[in-house]
C-alpha cells in the first residue's frame, strides 16, 4: 500500500545482523523453498496497490520485475544489495517525491513452479523483505521465451495506482530480462497463475497497449545474460516498447540506471545532471547508465511520450518504433 518511510539505517543493521548470524538475504529461497511466498502469490489478487496518504501526498508508482531464469537469477540479488542507492537517488535528490516500489519475479508458465511473483508497492523497508521471500527458481523452459506477457497482464489488470487515477500521470514499470515473451497471454495460463477466467488469448502487443496506458513501460537487457547480444530480443522489444528499451552493458549499474530513468520522465533532472549526482554519491556507474540512457534524454517527450509521465497523444506503446513484435 507504500505507508512507512525508507531508513538506509534500518536497511544497513538489517544486512549487518544477518551477515553476522551467517543468513542470506533470500533466505526464503536458499532455505530450500519449492514454492511461490504466500506474500507473493498473484492467484485470486484482486490489485496491488499505490496510494495516496497524508504521509505520501504524491505517490508514483515504480515497478521492477525481473526475469529469475537462468543467467538472470543474479538480478534480484543486484537489486537487494543496491536498495540504498535506487532510493538514496529518487529520495534525497527530489527525482520523485514520494515514489512507492513494488517488486516482481518472471519465470516461464510452461514449465516453472514459480511462473509469476508480485509484491506489494511499498515505501519503507518492506520492499527489502518482499525481496527477501522471492523464489529463486532458476527454471525456465530453454526456447528463449519467458512468460513476460503474463507478468503484463497482471500489472495492467491487478494494479491500480493514484498517480495515474488521481494525477493523469503514469507510473513506472521496468521489465529486466533476455529473451522474448510469448506471443500471446494465455487464457489457460491466467487462470491457473493468476485465477481470472478469459474468454480467448490476449495478444501481447494488445496486453502491452493496454499496460502503456497506466505505465511507462521499459524493457532493460543487461550485458552478461543469456542472450543480452542477440538482435532478434532487441528488436522484438523496440516493436513493442520503442526507445524504452535499455541496453545496459553493467549489471550493477541496474538500480541507478532506473533511478535516473525515473528523473528523466519525471522532467527532475537531465542526463548530465544526473551523472553529477552519480558521482556525487560515489557511484562508478556513471558510463553505464550514460550508455543506457542516452535515447532517452531528449527533451520532454523521451519517457513515454509526453512530458513528466502526463497523458497526452502518444498514449499506445512503440512511441519509438514499429508497434509491432516479430516473434
Amino acid at each position: 500500500m507504500g505507508s512507512g518511510i525508507w531508513s538506509t539505517d534500518v536497511y544497513s543493521a538489517t544486512s549487518r545482523l544477518r551477515a553476522a548470524g551467517g543468513a542470506s538475504a533470500f533466505a526464503y529461497s536458499d532455505g530450500g523453498a519449492r514454492t511461490v511466498h504466500d506474500d507473493l502469490n498473484p492467484c485470486g489478487v484482486a490489485v496491488r496497490e499505490s496510494r495516496d496518504s497524508a504521509e505520501h501526498p504524491a505517490s508514483l508508482a515504480v515497478a521492477v520485475l525481473f526475469d529469475v531464469t537462468g543467467s538472470m537469477g543474479r538480478v534480484p540479488r543486484v537489486l537487494q544489495t543496491r536498495l540504498p542507492d535506487l532510493l538514496g537517488l529518487l529520495l534525497r535528490k527530489g527525482y520523485a517525491t514520494d515514489p512507492q516500489i513494488l517488486f516482481g519475479a518472471i519465470g516461464d508458465a510452461t514449465c516453472d513452479r514459480a511462473p509469476l511473483q508480485i509484491a506489494q508497492y511499498e515505501s519503507d523497508n518492506r520492499m527489502d523483505e518482499h525481496l527477501g521471500k522471492v523464489l529463486l527458481e532458476g527454471g525456465g523452459g530453454g526456447q528463449m521465451s519467458e512468460s513476460y506477457e503474463l507478468a503484463m497482464y497482471f500489472m495492467a489488470r491487478h494494479t491500480s495506482i493514484d498517480c495515474y487515477e488521481r494525477r493523469g500521470r503514469r507510473g513506472y514499470l521496468f521489465v529486466i530480462g533476455d529473451e522474448l515473451p510469448y506471443p500471446a497471454v494465455k487464457r489457460r495460463e491466467v487462470a491457473e497463475v493468476i485465477g481470472d477466467r478469459l474468454e480467448r488469448d490476449i495478444p501481447t502487443e494488445e496486453i502491452v497497449a493496454e499496460l502503456t496506458r497506466m505505465y511507462d513501460v521499459y524493457f532493460v537487457l543487461p550485458a552478461g545474460a543469456g542472450h543480452s547480444r542477440d538482435r532478434t530480443v532487441v528488436d522484438a522489444w523496440r516493436g513493442l516498447l520503442g526507445q524504452n528499451v535499455l541496453e545496459l552493458d553493467d549489471l550493477d549499474a541496474v538500480c541507478e540506471t532506473i533511478a535516473l530513468t525515473v528523473g528523466l520522465g519525471e522532467d527532475a533532472v537531465g542526463l548530465d545532471e544526473g551523472l553529477a549526482d552519480l558521482a556525487e554519491i560515489g557511484s562508478t556507474a556513471g558510463a553505464s547508465v550514460s550508455r543506457a540512457l542516452a535515447r532517452l534524454d531528449r527533451g520532454p517527450l523521451a519517457a513515454g511520450g509526453s512530458p513528466g509521465g502526463l497523458l497526452g497523444p502518444a498514449d499506445g506503446p512503440g512511441d519509438g518504433g514499429s508497434g509491432v513484435i516479430r516473434l
